[in-house]
């Protein structure tokens, strides 16, 4: 078993963020670490209790470079920048707004994709043809999100860290044939794991709580 870090729940509930900038690239994962992170995974609730996810743990430095590949012309194509592009200043020295740090740190996490030390690929196994539910796809993917979720608290935990990204799905095709996947196991999110670099995650800022929640009525 993994030595824990000293966090009470609420602390590892607020502080497990998305983790980009501070994947530590030169720090090996065992794979007893990822395995020991997926069996907390897999503790999380699903529709019906059928448990019709699936992991696909890639350590394969090519087939990594492969995905990334794809991750890159996505998220290129999505940002309109290019992944290597020098990020821009602050403009008359301020602080970045947060938009342009989360934009930075995604252009830099696109570039460095194929060197994080793992990526887990979550999926979930739909009906022999693999289509989708052509109406509500909420009750197919809440059967993994919680799931996934699980296994970010369990890395953190740990002192490793991800965060989620879906930005490969428009290349799902060929990245599950670079994998091997079967018709029907559909990909729902790439999760890149590394050791973080330092463990002082702190809370997030969040809108006006009063604003969001809403008793009885609107």
């Amino acid at each position: 078993m993994t030595e824990l870090l000293a966090l009470t729940p609420d602390e590892l509930l607020t502080t497990t963020r998305a983790v980009r900038k501070r994947l530590d690239l030169e720090r090996d994962v065992p794979l007893e670490v990822i395995h020991e992170a997926l069996e907390i995974a897999v503790q999380a609730p699903s529709g019906s209790n059928r448990q019709g996810w699936q992991w696909i743990v890639v350590t394969d430095p090519d087939i990594k470079q492969q995905i990334a590949a794809y991750y890159r012309r996505s998220w290129e194509a999505y940002s309109g920048v290019a992944a290597d592009a020098p990020a821009e200043p602050a403009v008359g020295g301020e602080p970045a707004s947060v938009g342009e740090r989360i934009r930075d740190s995604s252009s830099y996490l696109a570039r460095v994709m194929g060197d994080v030390p793992v990526l887990v690929i979550g999926a979930i196994t739909v009906d022999e043809g693999g289509e989708l539910p052509a109406s509500n796809q909420a009750g197919l993917w809440g059967s993994l999100l919680p799931a996934a979720w699980n296994f970010a608290l369990a890395l953190r935990a740990r002192g490793l860290g991800t965060t989620w990204t879906t930005l490969h799905l428009k290349y799902e095709k060929e990245v599950a044939q670079i994998l091997g996947l079967p018709a029907n196991v559909r990909q729902g999110v790439l999760l890149p794991v590394a050791y973080t670099i330092g463990t002082d995650f702190k809370p997030g800022p969040r809108a006006d709580f009063d604003a969001i929640v809403h008793i009885n009525h609107w």
